[in-house]
């Protein structure tokens, strides 16, 4: 009887030390502790005159901002060509912008801008609704801004690309871009989207393809249908902050394109969503081109008045999603042709998906 007792306990001992183990081997099993929630303080009016812009925020009261969106609304008639997307971006306050000096230009930032700029028509139903991704990981638990610019496009109807790169040992979790000045009606952000520093994807010229893992730079195009010496395009980088051990963690991108809008003064959206062994929604880009932006260099849609209307976390039926929201799994991009129409334009759509191996 007491070698059956004995047998017993040694056999549960055995059984309770496999468990343990099992727990603590690497890979055996782990939680993602990435959580989003959505924050968006509605619409902003405007902009009402003329080659002007508004710029309005969303706030991060916890967690940081892991990247960004903006949609807009355009209203009916001959107007709805006005209103287009100059700017979705970090801020230090939700009013100081990132312009200056280029590379590292901000930790932990809490604050996202939308930038919506106006042509030469204006209608009152213009508006501006900015959404930030406030992110939270027991593994990254600071960011960091990456900041690129350069004086470009300066001749119409050429897009004007600009790339920022994550540092080293770091991961990208989204982006943003920026046209100046805001007083020029037709200079406005065609594209903004992931990608790699490497010549696989000419440096920033080609756009991260669906499913690729880990891009490591964001990349802004502006485009504007005139010659304008002073325009300037923004591009930034949201990236985890220095000292934090990346290599468990995986961003992977989904990508998604569709045809038009090609006919004038009308407009398209397309959206993609992060899957079930993607890891959450942390961001996304949008684009309107010539298509086909992961496979070739970037190149400019078919009219110099072709703009974005939205670049935002959305439903799968691309329905904005509302202030407070924590479940979010796709992103829409809305774009619209100008007054004229646009042969072989296409509308690209991106979404970031992170999972912090934890």
């Amino acid at each position: 009887m007491t070698t059956g007792l004995l047998r017993r306990f040694a056999a549960g001992r055995t059984l309770a030390l496999g468990a343990v183990l099992a727990l603590a081997l690497p890979g055996t099993a782990y939680a993602n502790t990435v959580s989003v929630t959505v924050k968006t303080p509605g619409a902003t009016s405007g902009p009402a005159t003329g080659n002007s812009e508004i710029s309005t925020h969303a706030d991060c009261a916890s967690g940081l901002a892991s990247g960004g969106g903006i949609n807009q609304a355009i209203g009916t008639g001959a107007s709805v060509n006005g209103n287009h997307v100059n700017g979705t971006s970090p801020s230090p306050d939700g009013t100081t912008e990132y312009t200056g000096s280029t590379g590292v230009v901000g930790t932990d930032v809490t604050h996202w801008l939308g930038i919506g700029g106006s042509g030469g028509q204006v209608n009152a139903s213009f508006s501006t609704t900015p959404y930030a991704m406030c992110f939270t990981s027991s593994l990254i638990n600071h960011t960091q801004v990456v900041m690129n610019k350069a004086n470009t496009p300066t001749a119409g109807a050429t897009a004007g690309r600009v790339t920022a790169t994550c540092p080293a040992n770091t991961r990208l979790l989204g982006g943003g871009a920026r046209t100046t000045p805001g007083t020029t009606g037709s200079l406005k952000v065609i594209a903004s989207f992931p990608t790699f520093n490497n010549s696989a994807h000419s440096y920033g010229a080609r756009a991260a393809a669906n499913g690729e893992t880990n891009p490591d730079s964001w990349s802004a195009v502006g485009w504007d249908s005139g010659a304008n010496a002073a325009d300037y395009t923004y591009a930034y980088a949201i990236c985890s902050g220095n000292g934090i051990t990346v290599t468990g963690a995986t961003v992977t991108v989904r990508y998604a394109e569709v045809s038009g809008p090609t006919s004038g003064s009308t407009g398209q959206t397309a959206t993609v969503g992060c899957g079930g062994n993607d890891g959450k929604l942390v961001s996304g880009g949008a684009a309107i081109s010539a298509g086909s932006v992961t496979t070739t260099d970037f190149t400019g849609p078919g009219s110099g008045g072709d703009h974005l209307n939205g670049s935002f976390p959305s439903t799968s039926g691309g329905a904005a999603v509302a202030d407070g929201t924590t479940t979010a799994a796709y992103w829409t991009a809305a774009s619209h042709t100008g007054g004229q129409s646009s042969p072989g334009t296409d509308t690209a759509v991106w979404a970031l998906c992170a999972d912090d191996g934890v």
